[in-house]
């Protein structure tokens, strides 16, 4: 099979797709004017306004309220993904939900949160989370800081992932490149996470704090190579990658006490 760049995806055939999925729990959903808009909308568009386009037309044609809106996409997720891959193949029509919460769901804190959660199980809400730490901080540290003890490996990754203040692909957290130290009861609960889908989180929002905090980021290190287990070798090493490449003095100096 020829490859189709990820922004393809996003086009009349997902709108078909989507509608069939909405109609199954929702028989009054607007598919044909539905699919119309984003067949229409979406030449010349690249993969973040595809998905978008798609978003605010589910908003445009789900004609009720945010929280039965959400009730409603919920209802079409499917099942969980058990595995550390496929949210950007299996699952990557998900992606205009996330988008949709994200754009949409500002200002209904709880609703918002229970969604990303179940996205997250299946694709990933580490984009639609940062508006909410943003507005809401506190509350969103505390839910995140919960997630990072969750069973499910997809929400431990989010709780690090969605708060790295240099995520590839986002607009940058200010706040913690400003003071990253609200990060670090989450990481601080993953140092030993035994899934390295989650260590990888963990260590790429370390080599994030290094960047611009970095006597705070190195202090903690120092810290946690006491005493540290195999998963937290592994998540300093991999924080230190850009750091050993330079022979930085002090990094070489951490891995080779590992």
């Amino acid at each position: 099979m020829a490859y189709k760049p990820l922004k393809l995806w996003f086009d009349k055939e997902l709108a078909e797709q989507l509608s069939e999925k909405l109609l199954s729990v929702r028989s009054d959903f607007n598919s044909i004017p539905f699919i119309k808009k984003v067949n229409a909308g979406v030449d010349g568009l690249e993969l973040k306004e595809r998905v978008e386009l798609i978003a605010d037309e589910l908003n445009n044609h789900l004609e009720s309220d945010y929280p039965q809106q959400v009730e409603v996409l919920l209802q079409i997720l499917g099942p969980e993904n058990d595995e550390e891959t496929g949210m950007f193949k299996k699952y990557f029509w998900i992606m205009p939900i996330a988008k949709f919460v994200e754009k949409y769901g500002l200002d209904h804190f709880d609703v918002s949160m229970r969604a990303i959660e179940e996205i997250t199980k299946r694709n990933t809400g580490e984009y639609a989370i940062r508006p909410f730490i943003e507005k809401y901080p506190e509350q969103t540290m505390g839910r995140m800081k919960i997630w990072s003890m969750d069973s499910n490996k997809h929400i431990r990754r989010l709780s690090s992932e969605g708060g790295r203040p240099r995520l590839p692909w986002a607009t940058k957290l200010q706040m913690f490149i400003d003071d990253p130290n609200p990060l670090f009861p989450i990481l601080d609960n993953l140092k030993d996470d035994p899934s390295k889908y989650v260590q990888k989180s963990v260590a790429n929002c370390l080599n994030d704090i290094l960047k611009d905090n970095p006597k705070i980021a190195k202090r903690i290190i120092e810290k946690w190579i006491t005493d540290a287990t195999i998963e937290r070798i592994w998540i300093i090493k991999h924080a230190l990658r850009n750091l050993r490449k330079q022979n930085d003095e002090w990094a070489m100096k951490i891995i080779s006490a590992l």
